[in-house]
């Protein structure tokens, strides 16, 4: 008499590749993810899985969430790694951001108009995207406030959207404040951060 098989786990959630191949994944889809899906961001219709942090790229996030928390005005708060649905097609998830404080607690996805600021730490893999791509983004989309923090040594740069306006017609963002040791600033509200109290 033989052994009955061992069944077999299905393996951990990957994005259909046809459908990835033709780019129609919708914000809808990313509502519907099962349990064990990974982080990923969705740019263009396509799922795209996000590289784990580094220990150095969480200790920021985590120091700049809590100084967040204990400085930001009552009609903002606090959230880590929340998607924002910038188009049907497109959602990102900053590292950080501020959202108004009358979104719903069991949101999570959150319309451009909910973010006040997004935050992206800068990690040798997303160089390009964070510098490039996300502010681009966030900006058309209509999200006031981005901040850029790079690493080794770790130095903030504050933008605002300002009036100008990129080849397409979509808005940009000007560098209001830059600083590797306090940045001070009034938008979105009264801020003085020591660079120091984010410094892993």
């Amino acid at each position: 008499m033989s052994a009955e098989p061992i069944p077999t786990s299905p393996g951990p959630w990957c994005p259909d590749p046809m459908r990835q191949q033709r780019a129609d994944y919708t914000l809808e889809d990313l509502l519907t993810l099962p349990d064990d899906a990974p982080r990923v961001e969705l740019v263009d219709g396509v799922i795209q899985v996000t590289p784990s942090p580094t220990l150095g790229h969480q200790t920021i996030s985590l120091l700049l969430a809590g100084w967040l928390l204990r400085h930001a005005p009552g009609n903002l708060r606090v959230a880590q790694a929340l998607g924002v649905g910038l188009s049907f097609n497109t959602s990102r998830q900053p590292d950080v951001l501020l959202c108004q404080a009358e979104v719903p607690s069991g949101r999570s996805l959150l319309r451009p108009v909910d973010v006040v600021l997004a935050v992206e730490i800068v990690s040798p893999g997303t160089r390009r995207i964070d510098r490039f791509a996300k502010p681009g983004e966030y900006a058309a989309a209509g999200i006031p406030f981005y901040w850029r923090i790079e690493q080794d040594p770790v130095h903030v740069y504050a933008y605002r959207i300002g009036d100008r306006v990129g080849p397409g017609g979509e808005r940009q963002y000007e560098l209001v404040a830059d600083g590797a040791d306090v940045i001070e600033l009034a938008e979105p509200f009264d801020i003085k951060l020591p660079i120091a109290e984010i410094t892993p």
